[in-house]
């Protein structure tokens, strides 16, 4: 492996994601009518996931680029205790099932991250946010896994190596906060 293979490979899912454009400014819209009507954004995944989840969260929050007023997210991978307390009582598979039952309202969008696309606690975490009314949105990898069918909206990053979707997710959540500040400054 050398350097210039891993720019590759980097270059290469990158000019896959311009095909989503589309999808990706579909949920820029939703996300932006979500913010106008009072709701939030819940973002949540497990490790590299969750810190993803956690740096949204803090860029809706604090900002992006732009002075703006904060704009409502909240990162359910950032309470230790509650995450320990419900896997201790309860089960890993519904860490995030609580908090949404506690925190969801309807017209809020819930994003859960998951490179595979086939992490239980995420797709337990959409179905609990879907019945809440909320509109559910998973970022995946190529193949989508379950999320593929159970989300609302699947947005699957052209690739199959954990590191560049997690890099693709970043890219696109990035991007979200960008066409945010744009339409809110």
């Amino acid at each position: 492996m050398s350097f210039k293979s891993t720019v590759k490979r980097h270059q290469t899912m990158v000019e896959g994601l311009v095909a989503l454009e589309p999808q990706i400014n579909a949920l820029v819209e939703k996300v932006r009518k979500c913010l106008a009507s009072g709701n939030k954004v819940l973002f949540f995944g497990n490790g590299g996931s969750a810190s993803d989840a956690q740096h949204l969260a803090a860029e809706f929050v604090v900002r992006y680029y732009k002075q703006r007023k904060p704009l409502a997210a909240i990162a359910l991978t950032t309470d230790t205790s509650i995450i320990t307390a419900h896997g201790n009582d309860y089960s890993f598979d519904t860490i995030f099932d609580r908090q949404i039952e506690a925190l969801a309202k309807e017209g809020d969008i819930a994003i859960g991250l998951s490179t595979s696309g086939n992490s239980g606690n995420v797709i337990n975490g959409l179905n609990i946010a879907k019945q809440a009314g909320c509109m559910t949105v998973a970022f995946t990898g190529q193949q989508g896994g379950q999320l593929l069918d159970s989300a609302d909206q699947c947005i699957c990053v052209p690739s199959d190596e954990t590191a560049r979707i997690q890099e693709g997710h970043i890219i696109i959540g990035h991007y979200l906060c960008e066409a945010l500040d744009e339409g809110l400054s």
